[in-house]
């Protein structure tokens, strides 16, 4: 009987010791990974006022406890550089070797991805990226936000939303580092979008502080509680193979800065950051056609042409000037656009102190 006891102890004293045996499942919507296993599958967004849609999501469940790291892709569909990042990450995640949990959404915005359309659903018309944190009996694109906001950001510690230049915008590298007032929240933020690796960096802080109109996916995570950035690494939805690795690279840098997993060949932070801060989106006063003058990265001064925007004849309707000194992040680059849409974005460089 001594015996059996001695035996029974020492099996439960290996159990209590052994990760695995302390880790316990990981669920999102109707996946479930166990400690050590990489599982992916679909996200359901029932049809409602209109049809519905399916979120392609892997659940990798590292052995040993850890954040739980949301990497958003396709939020805009027509963004492939990111889309293609995760899938060439994915099984690069091994499970027995991460701390904690990656949630790896491939595509947030599978109608857009689909129907190859910029900014907006083909379905309801909407920016999935400006209906946070959507609602469980709106249109399609605020069903989607209303799964990713429950069944992935609220579930995350951190979240990154990673962007690249839309189909008709030609871009610069940079990432957004939004400030919310929330000093721990921020600084989370802070170092994610240093570990991320890009050299410019936006300071935003003018995104709403209400969770339940928090607008964007990243400021989603932000009203609550939990750092994240938005990032963005190519343009005009060109999947060359720079652009790819770029959002790889700082995948890589986050992995590392969070210490989810042993990256070897850890990418550095960049070495000297520029940060920006203060910024203007130049929109569209008519709809007509745009021709840039301006390529991303110029530095410009105040007052300098950007571009010419013309009606449908090709009679100039307006020129589009900078609103101050500062560095040209985007410019669109396709010719037609629509009474509101973006033309330009234009930071001022901080001064140094």
């Amino acid at each position: 009987m001594n015996r059996m006891h001695t035996l029974f102890a020492a099996i439960l004293a290996l159990a209590v010791a052994s990760p695995l045996a302390a880790r316990e499942p990981f669920t999102v919507g109707g996946l479930t990974a166990q400690p050590g296993e990489r599982v992916s599958g679909f996200l359901e967004v029932p049809g409602g006022v209109d049809e519905g849609a399916r979120i392609p999501v892997t659940l990798i469940h590292g052995t040993k406890p850890g954040p739980v790291l949301a990497l958003i892709a396709g939020t805009h569909g027509y963004e492939y550089a990111p889309i293609l990042a995760l899938q060439w990450i994915r099984p690069q995640l091994d499970p027995n070797r991460i701390s904690g949990t990656v949630i790896l959404v491939h595509i947030a915005n599978l109608p857009s991805f689909l129907g190859r359309t910029i900014y907006y659903s083909p379905v309801d018309g909407k920016n999935l990226n400006r209906v946070y944190p959507g609602k469980p009996d709106g249109t399609v694109s605020e069903r989607i936000a209303y799964v990713i906001t429950t069944e992935v950001i609220e579930r995350a510690d951190y979240v990154v939303d990673l962007h690249c230049g839309d189909g008709n915008e030609a871009l610069r590298p940079y990432t957004y580092w939004m400030v919310s007032g929330n000093a721990k929240v921020d600084e989370g933020s802070r170092q994610l979008a240093l570990a991320f690796g890009l050299d410019h960096i936006v300071i935003d802080t003018h995104r709403p502080n209400d969770p339940q109109a928090s607008i964007y996916t990243a400021n989603t995570a932000i009203t609550r509680g939990k750092p994240a950035i938005t990032t963005e690494t190519g343009q005009l939805g060109q999947t060359e193979f720079k652009q790819v690795v770029m959002a790889l690279r700082g995948v890589w840098g986050i992995l590392g800065h969070l210490e989810m997993m042993e990256v070897l060949d850890k990418p550095l932070p960049a070495d000297r950051v520029v940060w920006l801060d203060r910024y203007e989106v130049l929109r569209s006063p008519e709809t007509g056609l745009f021709t840039a003058l301006v390529n991303p990265g110029h530095t410009v001064a105040k007052g300098t042409l950007l571009g010419i925007l013309s009606d449908l004849f090709g009679e100039k309707i307006a020129e589009i000037r900078a609103p101050f000194a500062g560095v040209v992040n985007y410019v669109v680059a396709t010719p037609p656009v629509s009474q509101g849409e973006p033309l330009a974005m234009v930071s001022r460089i901080q001064p140094e102190k």
